[in-house]
């Protein structure tokens, strides 16, 4: 009893719509993953160490060897980057609800009076403020390898609102991947494998424009290469004239279609999954 008393308000104290009551409980929650980090630094690794050294390594090593129009692959390649750890921090999500669940830490949320959802808008929240985390680690790093904002601070914050957007999709994509797997060994390597090679088939890494046609629109019309042309362009990072294909003379609106379909479709299948998995 005195764990329900404790956790948040009370009934007579919570808010009275479904979607206020899982937003305040979700908050709760998602104060208490982030409260994990301190204790266990190392969640910290995926959103700190391999953006730079991803940085680094594609700056630099890569950078000699590919040849991009404009010819500053460094400026180029940070904002691919930046939205392929915005993909693939769904793995993080992933792996974090199946452990939970493993755990049996789902079964005492149940006993708890809290909204169905909370668990899934805290862990998703909380892995939104790592996103954050990660971006500024990666701003830090370009900023080291010679990468600019050339278009001024409010567009900036615009790019950066887009990859947030494409972030916390993608954290429901981990939540919905961790429900039905629920093994959190087989949910890193079935993100990994799915999510890898969605982010090298994009721009992020090298232009489209030398793939085979029907490769190039599957590319093109990749959300990573919506987000990775946007901020670009928010940035000032477009190196030469973009290319005349549709997403990439319409890509912030693209970028934020992307996410938002993502988002509606994904929310409530991890909702319903999460509604299945706690009645097994």
């Amino acid at each position: 009893m005195s764990t329900i008393a404790t956790f948040g308000p009370s009934q007579a104290q919570r808010p009275a719509t479904r979607v206020a009551r899982a937003v305040s409980d979700g908050a709760a929650l998602a104060g208490r993953n982030l409260r994990h980090i301190p204790r266990v630094p190392e969640k910290l690794a995926m959103v700190s160490f391999q953006p730079i050294i991803f940085v680094l390594l594609f700056g630099y090593l890569f950078g000699s060897a590919i040849a991009v129009p404009g010819g500053n692959y460094r400026e180029y390649v940070v904002a691919g980057i930046f939205t392929q750890m915005m993909v693939l921090g769904a793995s993080t999500t992933a792996v974090g609800i199946a452990d939970d669940l493993n755990k049996g830490l789902i079964d005492r949320f149940r006993s708890l009076p809290i909204a169905r959802s909370a668990l899934l808008v805290g862990r998703t929240t909380a892995d939104l403020a790592l996103s954050v985390f990660s971006c500024v680690v990666m701003a830090c790093a370009g900023f080291a390898i010679g990468w600019r904002i050339n278009r001024g601070f409010g567009l900036a914050i615009a790019g950066f609102g887009l990859l947030l957007l494409l972030g916390f999709a993608m954290a429901w994509v981990g939540a919905l991947i961790g429900l039905i797997i629920r093994d959190a060994e087989s949910v890193n390597a079935a993100t990994f494998g799915v999510l890898m090679p969605v982010t090298f088939l994009s721009n992020a890494f090298i232009p489209t424009t030398h793939l085979p046609g029907w490769l190039r629109e599957v590319a093109n019309w990749n959300p990573v290469s919506a987000t990775v042309t946007a901020c670009r362009q928010l940035f000032g990072n477009q190196p030469g004239a973009l290319p005349a294909s549709w997403p990439s003379q319409h890509a912030v609106a693209l970028s934020g279609a992307w996410s938002a379909l993502i988002l509606l479709l994904c929310v409530p299948l991890a909702v319903r999954a999460y509604r299945r998995a706690t009645i097994r």
